[in-house]
């Protein structure tokens, strides 16, 4: 009976939750009464037809199912259904939250995916339209006096970065002389106070050496300031117009593929099926020309406003430089600093370009 007792505790279903704690175990009367049952019709110990072998079974330790009776394992059908129902949420409103958060990532995976789609529509037809112009089989929009002043832009660009690039090797070379002059000063000082006999010749030297850094220094700032502007101008203002000018040929291609597009379905068959192809098409071909007309106005404006800027500016700057430059080399000093007050050409203090000694820490 106690063997009997044991293989029923042995074999009975205790149920566990996902936290590893056990379930709520059967009734006391329950396990009572399947204990009864199975010392009743459970198989007699006894019988040797069973215990035989040395593991309470045949020879082989094997006892067939047939000759046990009773529940060896009972049954719990709550265990079952806890298994297969899902695992509940904290609430009814997190499920809503999930699903149209699943809608929303849906809809933007669709909507990229109709970008992508689009794009690559767009760049085979560009391609296909570039081809066919630099192969001659093509047709392409043109205007004749817009192209031109474009070209006449570049050009003008090119030169202008030739200037800003001359400019800039004659502040390096100059500044390299004025450095050179103020060393050069600073010996014919130190000589005249270390020579009686050559005193006078060494302090007029010295003199004439720190008069020429002193202009110098006032050269340089008149043109720094002229090559400051001009790359302002050159690198930012003629620069921002000619991207606008990359946007409108983009847009000019772009126009050209859809029109070239549009003529090709219009030859074709005029079945239902491709009259909503050609109409897709015309609506496509009227969104290109729209941007392309739009761009081409931008262009025309800015270089029209950047053509005024650039006389305006270089007008202002090519006279500093002649001014500057003439009254430096006639040793006119006066006139020199006339011609910083006139432009407004401020000059910095000796040193500053050096950085302080909190920075050199």
């Amino acid at each position: 009976m106690a063997d009997s007792i044991m293989s029923k505790a042995a074999t009975m279903e205790i149920p566990i939750n996902s936290n590893g704690d056990t379930g709520n175990l059967p009734e006391d009367d329950s396990l009572e009464q399947d204990l009864q049952q199975v010392m009743v019709s459970g198989p007699n110990l006894n019988e040797t037809s069973i215990v035989s072998g040395g593991y309470g079974g045949p020879a082989g330790g094997i006892i067939p199912t047939s000759t046990i009776k009773g529940p060896a394992v009972r049954f719990n059908p709550e265990y079952l259904d806890r298994r297969r129902a899902p695992a509940p949420g904290p609430g009814s409103s997190n499920n809503n939250t999930g699903s149209s958060t699943e809608e929303v990532s849906r809809g933007v995976a669709v909507e990229k995916l109709d970008s992508v789609k689009k794009w690559g529509i767009n760049t085979y037809k560009c391609t296909k339209q570039m081809f066919s112009e630099r192969f001659g089989r093509g047709s392409r929009t043109v205007d004749l006096e817009l192209e031109a002043q474009i070209d006449v832009l570049r050009e003008t660009k090119s030169k202008y970065e030739n200037i800003l690039r001359l400019a800039t090797a004659l502040t390096t070379h100059f500044q390299s002389m004025v450095q050179t002059q103020q060393a050069l000063g600073d010996t014919f000082t130190d000589l005249s106070q270390k020579s009686p006999e050559l005193q006078d010749e060494f302090g007029y030297n010295a003199e004439t050496q720190k008069l020429l850094c002193r202009n110098g220094e006032a050269l340089l700032g008149a043109i720094n300031f002229f090559v400051s502007s001009v790359n302002t101008l050159v690198n930012k203002t003629m620069e921002d117009t000619l991207l606008t000018i990359k946007q409108y040929e983009n847009a000019r291609l772009e126009f050209d593929a859809y029109r070239s597009d549009l003529e090709e379905l219009s030859l074709g068959p005029r079945d239902a099926a491709a009259m909503v192809r050609i109409e897709m098409a015309q609506h496509d071909y009227q969104i290109h020309r729209d941007k392309y007309e739009r761009l081409r106005s931008d262009v025309t404006i800015k270089l029209k406003f950047l053509e005024e800027n650039k006389v305006k500016v270089m007008h202002k700057q090519l006279l500093l430089f002649h001014n500057a430059i003439s009254a430096y080399f006639a040793g006119n000093q006066e006139q020199l600093e006339q011609t910083l007050i006139q432009f407004n050409v401020k000059l910095k203090p000796p040193g500053s370009d050096k950085p302080s000694w909190l920075e050199e820490q």
